[in-house]
């Protein structure tokens, strides 16, 4: 069986939302599954000094303006956040949380969190609106509020951080394909090409 695809990113990714909609598809192309592994880039800023995109100078207007056309090129969805960037620390947690008991669910979760954040304009930094997102795919909202509370569930997603950031996680997407890095959406046609022909 070929090694999964570790598909890494934070919920409050532009990018990181238009790699979700088409790596998947992607992958089974080639036979392959994707492991989905949600971060936090202010983990990651910390570590590196980086900021989100929107808040350097320049850079921020631009990106703006380079995530709506991204998304056009690729037919996404896309409306730029009223709030943002924001934070997606129970996002991620929840996640998780899913992805234990049926990957499945997590990853239609997944998919609901980020189309509620970027083609519906809700915010996914409240902890309500995580809830009954995942609620709609069937978890308990009891046992999600207890464990979104819990140092457990916390520690976990610390883990998946200092776990990334020790295989080189540096931004979202970020994407690992047998021991080779690919940052970026723009950087799954390099990827297909990848697969296709094992290297080049």
């Amino acid at each position: 069986m070929p090694e999964a695809i570790d598909f890494y990113f934070d919920f409050s990714s532009p990018y990181g939302y238009l790699a979700s909609e088409k790596i998947d598809e992607l992958a089974r192309s080639h036979g392959r599954q994707v492991r989905w592994r949600p971060i936090l880039l202010g983990v990651v800023f910390k570590h590196t000094g980086a900021a989100p995109l929107t808040l350097v100078p320049l850079k921020g207007e631009y990106s703006v303006h380079d995530f709506s056309r991204s998304a056009r090129f690729l037919s996404v969805p896309y409306r730029h956040p009223t709030k943002f960037p924001l934070a997606t620390q129970h996002a991620a947690r929840a996640y998780y949380w899913l992805d234990d008991r049926d990957c499945a669910t997590a990853r239609v979760f997944a998919h609901s969190l980020f189309r509620a954040l970027y083609a519906e304009g809700r915010d996914i930094s409240d902890l309500d609106v995580v809830i009954e997102l995942a609620a709609r795919h069937g978890a308990d909202r009891d046992l999600l509020s207890v464990a979104l509370n819990g140092a457990e569930l916390k520690q976990r997603l610390k883990g998946e951080c200092d776990a990334a950031l020790a295989r080189g996680v540096f931004g979202s997407p970020y994407m690992i394909v047998d021991g080779e890095p690919f940052f970026g959406v723009d950087r799954l046609p390099q990827m297909d090409r990848w697969l296709t022909s094992g290297g080049f």
